[in-house]
């Protein structure tokens, strides 16, 4: 699906998405990545079923108040005790689907949010 954007130089956007890709500002990405507002990462888990509490450790590193996490073409919900590292920093943690995850964080990066989202295209 494509994403009709508002232009904003200099934001990390999601241009569109499908089945095991996403595109960020026009550039296709076929890997699972953490995408925020001034950066890309790709590579940031190996899938949903290899989610560790050291990778979310990561994205607490990173300072935002939100983690979309986008599970892939269905929502998955990942153990509590993974998710103790964002807990603990105060960090919200939404998990969703990919596409919902891909908008969501198209809004909340235009509202100059410290978001980030990790995106397993699974």
């Amino acid at each position: 699906m494509k994403l009709h954007l508002s232009r904003s130089p200099g934001i990390n956007l999601i241009t569109s998405h499908g089945e095991r890709f996403v595109t960020i500002n026009h550039v296709r990405h076929d890997t699972h990545l953490v995408v925020t507002p001034e950066r890309v990462v790709p590579g940031w888990a190996a899938g949903f079923d290899a989610l560790t509490t050291d990778g979310f450790a990561a994205l607490a590193a990173l300072g935002p108040k939100i983690v979309l996490l986008g599970t892939g073409q269905r929502q998955r919900f990942p153990a509590p005790a993974l998710l103790r590292p964002l807990i603990e920093a105060g960090v919200s943690v939404e998990p969703m689907d990919l596409p919902a995850a891909c908008r969501t964080y198209n809004i909340l990066a235009l509202e100059n949010r410290a978001v980030i989202a990790a995106l397993l295209l699974d």
